[in-house]
């Protein structure tokens, strides 16, 4: 019986063994290899990119025998096998037949084109999509793909990549294809050859990789989709920018598609196209409605607010410490006391417009929330507006201040509110800026990608980001100030907010109107981020609201 079990362990290894599969993929016509083939299982992330000389090793032993291998290139008819047949012979030379190429002229009269570019154009280091290669080969080896839709026939001329930074110990090798669409997805290659290219750090210029593909002759017309894959593994790390709540489509090999709502990778095309023809996709992103409104490229302001002193000035910053918190702030200028207050994952940075000139004539007193910016929580609990209220109160009771006016920010202007509540007589005058007294004020798709968002991390239950996952919980919880409440503040008000707000026009307009003593404020073609926008109207209309 022993030696029985000995056999059969034998046998299991020398099957399992057997399972791991070489071979090279060659050209039939010239007999010659094809480097960088795609070579997996369909309808599974199982897969491997073979070599630059066409040489591949791939490990079947999991796989069902009636799956099938698939194999495809640009230019090539696919090859299918069952992976019972395929693991039969090991060591073995697969042919590929070129595909019949049926060229057709496309007459379009020259004079008719012009220039454009369409896709995700942002160059920010602060949203990216990461290509670690040390993290999973399976998800390094993975696909991306973004959605174009144009109703005019267009020739593809450039594709651009944005790039956030990049540490690589060789050249990275990289494809770009170009889907047909099919059932709302990615379909079939509409290549007649491969795109593979190498990127080094010196063909990065302005944070951007521009690829020339005029001469590819690349028409397309339609739902089409450009999608970039990584070949070969290095030592290092490709961020590239990425837009928030834009859709992006992912797969690992010959996996299904999967549309990601939570951001896309920067991909645009530069395109020639007849003059009157329109990239679909683009222009609905920039709807009134849309949630780019929010999200869109801020990367700019950002980088302004990192290189400015504000949240980091040692000679103007203090810590309150509290029994569950430490909050940090920093105090500017002389006057009367008005107190700043963030949005949601903000900082006291983000205001380092307005701290300037308001502390010309007031005692600006600008907070780190807690658990933001350098403030710490030392609590597991979830958080609530009402909680960050009273964090502002013991911190105007620690600084000897009897009453303050507070200017809020999105998630700092709900603090606000819940202050005018719930401390009146310490509220002198109150100004939010696009804020909102319950979570249906918020425009319903935003809501709706949070949520998401909520789900993927709760799934993920990294301890790291268990700060930011309460905040995002915060935004779906909270805040839940009634009409009968807002009708109690007896505080004067401005209600503030973006013409292209995610907070609804008709939130804004119904604060407004339940709160006693409030005046309304909309910024034409404005969105969210007023404070970066339109810094000097609002500066001016703060102070003029403050001293009148």
């Amino acid at each position: 019986m022993k030696k029985l079990n000995i056999l059969i362990l034998l046998f299991t290894a020398l099957f399992s063994s057997a399972q791991v599969i070489s071979g090279t993929v060659l050209s039939k016509e010239e007999n010659t290899p094809i480097a960088y083939v795609k070579l997996g299982v369909e309808k599974e992330s199982v897969g491997i990119i073979s070599d630059e000389k066409g040489n591949f090793s791939i490990d079947l032993s999991k796989i069902n025998p009636s799956a099938k291998v698939r194999i495809d290139v640009a230019g090539y008819e696919s090859y299918t096998e069952t992976v019972q047949d395929f693991v039969k012979q090991n060591d073995r030379k697969i042919y590929l037949k070129e595909k019949f190429k049926n060229i057709q002229e496309v007459k379009i009269t020259p004079k008719k084109l012009v220039d454009k570019n369409w896709g995700v154009n942002t160059k920010t280091k602060s949203v990216m999509y990461s290509v670690n290669p040390s993290l999973g080969k399976g998800d390094f080896l993975g696909e991306t793909a973004l959605e174009f839709k144009t109703s005019k026939k267009s020739k593809i001329k450039n594709i651009n990549l944005n790039i956030a930074n990049i540490t690589a110990d060789r050249p990275i090798i990289m494809r770009y294809t170009i889907y047909k669409e099919k059932h709302g997805l990615p379909g079939e290659s509409i290549l007649d050859e491969e795109i593979t290219v190498e990127l080094t750090k010196d063909k990065i210029v302005d944070d951007s990789f521009t690829l020339d593909v005029n001469e590819k002759n690349i028409w397309v017309q339609g739902k089409f989709f450009v999608g970039i894959q990584f070949l070969k593994e290095f030592e290092g790390k490709l961020n590239i920018s990425a837009a928030l709540f834009r859709t992006g489509y992912l797969r690992k090999f010959y996996g299904d598609w999967e549309k990601m709502t939570i951001a896309a990778p920067a991909i645009n095309i530069d395109v020639k196209v007849d003059k009157n023809g329109k990239n679909e996709i683009q222009e609905e992103n920039s709807n009134d409605g849309n949630l780019s409104n929010l999200f869109y490229d801020v990367s700019k302001y950002q980088m302004e607010a990192e290189q400015s002193i504000y949240g980091k000035n040692t000679s103007a910053g203090k810590v309150l410490k509290l029994k569950d918190a430490d909050l940090y702030y920093e105090i500017y200028g002389e006057g009367e006391p008005l107190l700043l207050l963030h949005g949601n994952s903000g900082s006291i940075r983000d205001f380092y417009q307005q701290i300037p000139e308001l502390s010309k004539q007031f005692k600006v007193i600008a907070v780190d929330t807690r658990a933001q910016g350098k403030s710490i929580d030392k609590t597991q609990k979830d958080f609530n507006y009402k909680i960050f209220a009273d964090d502002m109160k013991a911190l105007i009771d620690d600084l000897g201040l009897k009453k303050v006016s507070v200017a809020g920010w999105s998630d700092g202007g709900n603090t606000g509110l819940e202050f005018a509540l719930k401390y009146p007589e310490n509220l002198n005058k109150l100004m939010i800026i696009g804020a909102n007294a319950s979570v249906e004020g918020v425009d319903d798709e935003l809501i709706s990608k949070f949520r998401l968002s909520l789900k993927a991390m709760q799934y993920e239950n990294k301890s790291e980001k268990f700060n930011e996952m309460r905040l995002l919980k915060l935004m779906l919880t909270e805040p839940n100030i009634s009409k009968k409440d807002l009708n109690k503040i007896i505080a004067e008000v401005m209600v503030i907010a973006g013409e292209k707000d995610v907070i609804k026009p008709e939130h804004s307009e119904l604060l407004a109107k339940q709160i006693p003593n409030a005046k309304l404020e909309i910024y034409k073609d404005e969105t969210h981020m007023i404070p970066f926008e339109n810094a000097d109207q609002l500066n001016k209309d703060l102070i003029d609201f403050l001293k009148n």
